[in-house]
């Protein structure tokens, strides 16, 4: 007898292949069999006009210090994934000293805009080694699977101290010991080590990540842990993305392609289309294929959307906060500050403000695509819809285009800034790098970023946007997309054991209604330790979420179950005779 059987759903098994009406049986967490079930079973749910998908492998989250204390890891949970990799970026709780709590907190809120005040209430140390940090996670229960990585930052700073914070180079014997390091905390679980090459990401003070400027000695020093184990992913925050030098991202791509020979692991990089070499994308793609034909292991990693930021009078900045009138009124409650900003008097002042404001913002930068969100979510405008378009047909200043916007849904209203991945004001450049033979999905970013970006729908967005919604060019096979999200995700991290539906595979899985599945407003909630706020966005037309056999969202709502747990290392696949006994 079968635990569980799902009737009739439109299957869409995570391998590429086509669509089609199957039963799916599963017993003690495991899939049993896929096609015309007739055994008996304890449960069984009827998925008709229901599409069925593995659980969604999210390869790029910031749980690190949330997985201390929440089982749920939202908003990952709303969104259909079932297994999700953080570590990301080089950042991360550790290895740590007692006494540099405070450091990896505050280089974490710098780098992934995540509240230190949250972080210092709800982190429990229960560790120093990474080992350690292993064994705490090991010790708790989840929505969904939990993996992690090795940062390079706490390693830098563990065993460097100072001199690691402040980026100075590593002698021979600190990188062999930062190597040590490393190769415990992979022998312990890991799923592989990060690091981030980008000046965007700064600690709280304004430093950059420890690690940043890492010479090649140290990276391979490092890399070739991973070789010498035969396991694990080498992934480099930033290497694709320019800064003031246009060529960076070719001089990082010649050291990832040689370290990725050399050891015979993947390397993973992200890549964004960047306004100031907007082909460059393309270049460094182009390169990845190039490469894999010479033996490397190259794999992009892409997002799903544009990349920026949501701006509005909820969210931690925004076009007015340099307002002296404005900053004024942040102590009253939220439904009052805005009534007092309807006040025409109110209104001017800000606006004569702004206008003579001498300190600038990032917004002033952006003014060419800062786009109203909207009630239905348009997160691929058209240039005739951003506020600078509209100020001029309306005959009005930006600034107050923008207030008005802003003031919009009755203060809640959002606007769009895609920073990155925009250039060409539409989405063709990201589809492209979607379906790249060697790119990977990721960039959702569950659980940082907290006060002004909130891409963790990602999965979602695939499923609407990209399958069912796109006005403006080719859409993306469902297929393909789930693909995208399951199977590749999973395979590049060595999870074998999951992304697929089929016999001997782990029994993860979405019940979608494709028809009624709908992203919802993002919202501004104050429900992290102490206080903390974060941008929170939900979904509908999620039936349920399985992991493990076991329903752990329904109808877009946890149902109060755990049966997540720390993945250790990879995940073979199922043998011949796990299968044969399924």
């Amino acid at each position: 007898m079968h635990d569980r059987i799902l009737r009739n759903g439109l299957l869409v098994d995570g391998t590429g292949a086509a669509p089609r009406i199957v039963d799916v049986a599963m017993s003690d967490g495991v899939i049993t069999q896929v096609g015309e079930v007739t055994g008996p079973a304890k449960e069984e749910t009827d998925c008709s006009g229901m599409v069925v998908t593995p659980g969604f492998v999210d390869i790029h989250t910031h749980y690190d210090g949330q997985a201390t204390w929440d089982p749920q890891l939202a908003p990952s949970c709303y969104h259909g994934v079932t297994t999700a990799v953080m570590g990301n970026c080089g950042v991360g709780f550790a290895p740590v000293h007692p006494d540099k709590h405070n450091f990896l907190i505050e280089l974490m809120e710098g780098v992934e805009d995540i509240p230190g005040a949250a972080l210092s209430e709800g982190i429990q140390w229960e560790w120093e080694t990474f080992p350690e940090f292993l064994d705490a996670l090991d010790r708790r229960e989840f929505i969904m699977d939990i993996g992690t990585q090795v940062p390079h930052a706490a390693v830098r700073a563990y065993v460097m101290g100072q001199r690691g914070a402040d980026n100075e180079p590593a002698n021979a014997g600190e990188i062999a010991r930062m190597a040590s390091i490393v190769k415990d905390g992979m022998a312990a679980g890991a799923l592989g080590f990060s690091t981030s090459r980008t000046l965007v990401h700064r600690a709280l003070n304004g430093e950059p990540v420890p690690g940043t400027f890492a010479a090649e000695d140290e990276l391979f020093g490092i890399g070739r842990v991973l070789g010498e184990l035969d396991t694990g992913v080498f992934e480099v925050a930033g290497a694709g993305v320019s800064g003031d030098d246009l060529l960076a991202p070719l001089a990082e791509f010649d050291w990832m392609r040689r370290l990725s020979a050399e050891i015979n692991r993947p390397v993973s990089f992200l890549i964004l289309q960047v306004d100031g070499a907007p082909t460059q994308w393309k270049e460094l793609l182009d390169l990845s294929a190039d490469a894999a034909r010479e033996g490397a292991q190259l794999y992009p990693q892409v997002a799903g959307r544009g990349f920026g930021m949501l701006t509005g009078f909820k969210t931690d900045m925004n076009f007015f906060t340099v307002c002296p009138t404005y900053q004024s009124l942040l102590e009253l409650p939220f439904d009052e500050r805005i009534e007092r900003m309807r006040k025409p008097e109110v209104k001017a002042a800000i606006l004569e403000e702004r206008r003579n404001a001498r300190r600038r913002t990032l917004f002033d930068e952006q003014l060419h695509r800062i786009f109203p969100l909207g009630p239905e979510l348009n997160y691929e405008p058209t240039p005739d819809m951003g506020i600078m378009a509209m100020a001029e047909r309306q005959g009005k200043s930006v600034e107050e285009v923008l207030f008005d916007e802003m003031m919009a849904e009755d203060g809640y209203a959002l606007l769009l800034v895609p920073m990155f991945n925009y250039s060409d004001g539409s989405y063709d450049p990201i589809r492209q790098m979607i379906e790249h033979p060697h790119a990977v999905l990721g960039l959702g970013d569950g659980g940082a970023h907290c006060g002004f970006i909130c891409d963790a729908s990602l999965q979602t967005f695939m499923l609407t946007h990209w399958v069912r919604d796109r006005t403006r060019g080719d859409r993306l096979p469902l297929e393909f997309a789930v693909r995208r999200m399951t199977k590749d995700t999973a395979n590049l991290f060595g999870l074998h054991d999951r992304g697929v539906v089929a016999p001997g595979m782990k029994a993860d899985f979405n019940i979608i209604d494709m028809d009624a599945l709908t992203l919802e407003r993002p919202e501004m909630v104050y429900d992290l330790p102490a206080g903390g706020r974060r941008l929170l966005q939900k979904a509908s037309g999620y039936k349920a979420t399985i992991v493990s056999g076991v329903d752990v969202m329904r109808d877009g709502e946890p149902t109060g179950r755990y049966p997540g747990r720390l993945i250790r290392g990879a995940q073979d696949a199922p043998s011949a005779s796990v299968v044969a006994a399924a």
